[in-house]
């Protein structure tokens, strides 16, 4: 059927995403799948009894716009215990539907048209898509390889009268990198004096490996009073697809992502708020993430280190990334392709995450998998030739 052209993209070159298309293949020639970011384990089943709980009490509603108070009022204590950093629950907290709606929202009540947003490549593929969707431009800042880090000369360099927000992302997905006290003062130096918004991503804010402590915004009261902090419980506690997080920020910046929260999703999942308002007082459950997640990585370096290629430090989230520059010359999509339907393993290129497609010849792979799936894609790795 032919359709009249009725339409002119506000995103013409978006398409399919490259998570979607490797999990695909992935099914298809059913090979293990260490491109998406998700665990294949199961969560803690305390907290699904208590979700379970919380359905069968009738909290089934709509929640308050801005998230339940208790659930606000412990992320509240949360943050000041371990940043010092104190936020009013009922004005300077709001639950969201996963951090990706969080830094959509966040976006979209900062830029206007033609505002400047400078984010650091490799960049995980939200945040582009929403700044264009707003009318902002999108400045790109390359991190500094091998150890992908900010050169904050460079940065001060780009910002101009038309700068209004830096996007950060710390510990950073794709690259596993962290950022020290020293990128935070950086930070705060070149926005002094200036209206920049900072959006600082954390969902990885609690894994992080080799006893380094994770850098939050909140940490720098002259730089937590300019951000927009965001967060993931889909992160922390294994459960992706419940779509939950949440924000932090000074009362006059969070009173303008209310106004554009509350009609693009108005309020999040009740019972899930509720079983998360109790389950939060086990501190345990998120202080030794950290810990969890370092022996996964380093169990499956430790199966792979004889392997042709080349492992790249991760400091922090759950993904490794690996060269094959001794292994091939091919493009990164032609080879992440290859390896899914040859060898039967599926990564993610690491070319996607910057806007000219750079190929140094990198794929990321998620190691938040069972140690039986760590150890059959050790397996793999290890006779690829």
């Amino acid at each position: 059927m032919n359709y009249p052209n009725l339409i002119n993209s506000k995103l013409p070159n978006v398409g399919t995403t490259i998570f979607t298309i490797m999990s695909k293949l992935a099914a298809d020639f059913n090979a293990i799948n260490l491109s998406q970011g998700f665990p294949d384990f199961a969560c803690n089943e305390e907290m699904l009894a208590l979700v379970n709980k919380y359905m069968k009490a009738g909290n089934n509603q709509y929640a308050p716009m801005a998230g339940l108070i208790g659930l606000r009022e412990i992320l509240a204590e949360k943050t000041e215990q371990l940043y010092g950093a104190k936020y009013n629950p009922d004005t300077e907290i709001t639950i969201t539907a996963g951090a990706t709606q969080a830094i959509y929202t966040a976006i979209s009540a900062i830029v206007r048209e033609d505002d400047e947003v400078i984010i650091f490549e490799p960049a995980y593929d939200c945040y582009q898509p929403a700044i264009e969707m707003n009318g902002g431009k999108t400045i790109y800042m390359q991190l500094q390889a091998p150890d992908y880090t900010i050169d904050w000369e460079k940065v001060k360099k780009m910002i101009n009268h038309r700068t209004k927000m830096i996007i950060i992302n710390t510990p950073q997905n794709p690259s596993g990198s962290v950022m020290s006290v020293a990128d935070m003062v950086m930070l705060e130096k070149i926005t002094k004096g200036t209206d920049i918004i900072i959006v600082s991503d954390e969902v990885y804010e609690h894994i992080i490996f080799d006893n380094q402590k994770h850098q939050s915004v909140a940490r720098f009261p002259i730089l937590a009073e300019r951000s927009f902090i965001i967060s993931s419980f889909g992160k922390t506690f294994h459960t992706t697809g419940w779509k939950i997080g949440y924000c932090v920020a000074p009362e006059n910046l969070m009173a303008e992502f209310r106004k554009v929260h509350q009609f693009l999703v108005f309020s999040c999942n009740t019972p899930i708020q509720w079983a998360l308002s109790e389950f939060l007082k086990q501190k345990e459950q998120y202080l030794e993430l950290g810990n969890f997640y370092q022996k996964k990585r380093d169990h499956f370096n430790g199966l792979i280190k004889n392997s042709k290629f080349d492992l790249i430090p991760s400091a922090g989230t759950y993904f490794q990334l690996l060269s094959y520059k001794n292994l091939s010359n091919e493009k990164d999509t032609d080879y992440a392709i290859r390896l899914t339907k040859e060898y039967g393993i599926a990564s993610i290129p690491m070319s996607v995450f910057y806007h000219e497609q750079e190929d140094n010849q990198v794929l990321r792979f998620c190691f938040a998998k069972k140690e039986e799936t760590l150890e059959k894609a050790a397996e793999i790795l290890n006779k690829v030739v």
